[in-house]
């Protein structure tokens, strides 16, 4: 009988028990039994189980290279599943054939068994993902990205690649990392002191994008309803727990949408990926539950059944200074909100997800539509216990003459965005969008404290590695 190739996933499930298999993975224990057989778990990463193969001392390479198998070796084992006897476990696979793909040496090899820390496997960001604990996240942060296009694909979004090159600032932040082809040793040699950027690729400076929300924009303007999947980048100093260099963002941008229904959609949004993950990741999730976070799980579906709150920014201000907490930061309108203000709304006073909006616009980019009452604009935020802030969108400014103004009170080069100006010259609509960081999302769902452990590769000051 043939055996079919299966993963760990299929074979742990009592529907496999009686087929011949193949199984290829990676072992992360042996042990030897003096009745003439080994136990060996294997670990393909298609879930967060290991598949017990019972390894007979007839096997012909049983004494040789069977019972000097180390943890981190690749396998390929071929044998029948058969229902078993242990504890937590449906199947075991009796081996007929093992063969040793690539050995692992216990000297050299850094993943032993015992408790690495999170900030020594940063270390080993190439082999970080063979632990429990990374195989669930990047398992979670799969199922988050599948929900977010089938969210948005479901309700007929198109999906836009907007530009990783730009000349725009879309934030007005300034913290953009330069792109450029001109030889800077050779600068730096000649000590020039003003640089041609004609000369340079683009004829002009570039950068690597912050947002691809305006571009994003001129889509929406044109097909209705887009949203944007991609990389984006951020040259600030942060050395903190919330902040990364290179993160990945989703921007959804939606023609004849005004704030309601900006808020309507961005509750949805979450409530979808927190139960996709619920439901599609039950063996991962129940780990961050056990080891991350105790109370997780109860707190996930808390959000998913909730209606959240929508507060304006005012209201915020007036419930903060009442409620007769020592904030580290004092409110008065006006400030950003810190993470602690966010969390005592939506952990202490509502204990659910709250919408803030209605925000000071000298605290909001020139995009945001601006009230009637001159100092507020139509921004919002969506904040969630555990985090914060983990959704920041508006209604767009759509008036061409209110757009021009903001720019100039921001200081903006009305010239830089004539193309962006255009789309309130032509045919211009109300129109609205927000941004949800991919890293902040996973952190929320697994209950991971470090962004830098929810991403395979993290970028941050002075760290470029792999």
């Amino acid at each position: 009988m043939s055996a079919e190739k299966i993963s760990v996933k299929q074979a742990r499930s009592p529907e496999s028990i009686g087929k011949t298999v193949k199984i290829e993975g990676w072992l992360r224990t042996r042990r030897d039994s003096k009745a003439g057989f080994s136990f060996l778990e294997i670990n393909d990463g298609s879930c967060l189980g290991n598949l017990q193969v019972i390894a007979n001392a007839d096997l012909p390479n049983y004494e040789q290279q069977i019972k000097s198998l180390n943890t981190g070796a690749s396998l390929c084992v071929i044998g029948e599943l058969k229902e078993s006897g242990g504890k937590c476990q449906a199947t075991e696979l009796v081996a007929s054939s093992l063969v040793v793909y690539g050995e692992a040496d216990p000297e050299t090899y850094p993943l032993q068994k015992k408790r690495h820390s999170f900030e020594k496997l940063r270390e080993w960001a190439h082999l970080r993902p063979r632990t429990n604990t990374f195989g669930a996240v990047a398992r979670v942060r799969n199922c988050i990205c599948n929900s977010i296009h089938q969210f948005f694909q479901e309700q007929e979004f198109l999906y836009v690649h907007t530009p990783i090159i730009t000349a725009s600032d879309c934030e007005g932040a300034g913290a953009m990392f330069q792109v450029t082809t001109l030889n800077l040793d050779v600068i730096a040699q000649k000590q020039i002191q003003q640089l041609d950027y004609k000369q340079d690729f683009f004829g002009r400076r570039a950068y690597l994008t912050v947002s691809g929300q305006l571009e994003g924009e001129t889509f929406a303007c044109a097909l209705g309803k887009i949203y944007t999947f991609g990389p984006t980048f951020r040259a600030e100093k942060s050395n903190t727990t919330r902040h990364l260099a290179e993160f990945w963002m989703i921007e959804p941008e939606m023609a004849f949408y005004e704030l309601e229904d900006n808020m309507a959609l961005a509750e949805a949004f979450i409530k979808r990926i927190a139960r996709d993950a619920l439901t599609k990741c039950p063996e991962d999730m129940a780990l961050f539950n056990e080891h991350i976070e105790p109370g997780l799980i109860a707190a996930l579906q808390n959000v998913v059944d909730s209606q959240f709150v929508r507060l304006p920014y005012t209201e915020a201000i007036e419930l903060l200074a009442a409620s007769g907490q020592t904030f580290e930061y004092p409110v008065k309108w006006g400030v950003d909100l810190q993470s602690e203000h966010e969390r005592f709304l939506t952990e202490q006073q509502f204990k659910s997800p709250v919408i803030l909006y209605n925000y000071p616009r000298t605290l909001k980019p020139f995009y945001m539509y601006c009230n009637d009452d001159g100092k507020t604009v139509r921004g919002m935020d969506v904040l969630v216990p555990r985090v914060g802030e983990i959704i920041g969108g508006s209604q767009r400014e759509h008036r061409l003459d209110m757009l021009e103004a903001r720019m100039a009170e921001q200081g903006i080069p009305a010239e830089d965005y004539w193309w962006y100006a255009d789309l309130r010259r032509f045919g211009t609509v109300p129109h609205s969008g927000f941004g949800l960081g991919l890293e902040r999302a996973v952190q929320f769902i697994t209950g991971m404290t470090n962004i830098r452990d929810v991403i395979p590769f993290p970028r941050f000051p002075g760290s470029v590695e792999f």
